[in-house]
């Protein structure tokens, strides 16, 4: 059941980024995640930094929470929670972005076609008419363009 809840609750992140993304990130708290496609600020650590401790609280708290009072299903959503976060660190963060040097040179069809998708997020320089909010699942036509390369 531990390892159900994990996963379930891994892919089910991406539906909760994909929403906040959209309806948050580009709504009520675009001021945090605007220096993130304007790059205003010229230092390493953007505004936008600020959601990681936003989606690491729910994280953090199940897990502590589950370990506390023995509770496995707590538990498994936390470490399934903070799976999805470290994943999203490295794909956005480490790949996409290069705001650390590894991964430079992953060349599989699936990242070329994460790669793709983001870049055409980020041609979007306002909150307004955005799309592929997703992270680690992208609209098929991306996919499917970046096998055919």
């Amino acid at each position: 059941m531990f390892w159900i809840v994990l996963i379930i609750t891994f892919f089910f992140m991406e539906g909760v980024a994909w929403f906040t993304h959209k309806f948050v990130m580009h709504g009520f708290l675009w001021h945090l995640h605007e220096d993130h496609h304007t790059h205003n600020n010229p230092g390493f650590i953007e505004k936008n930094d600020s959601f990681f401790l936003i989606f690491a609280t729910p994280g953090i708290l199940c897990t502590v929470l589950g370990s506390l009072y023995g509770s496995d299903v707590s538990f498994a959503i936390g470490l399934g929670i903070t799976a999805y976060g470290f994943c999203y660190f490295l794909v956005h963060d480490v790949f996409i972005h290069q705001r650390l040097k590894w991964l430079r040179n992953t060349n599989s069809w699936y990242f070329r076609g994460i790669r793709r998708a983001h870049k055409v997020h980020h041609k979007h320089l306002g909150k307004e008419h955005g799309e592929c909010f997703g992270m680690l699942w992208v609209p098929f036509k991306y996919l499917k363009e970046a096998k055919q390369k």
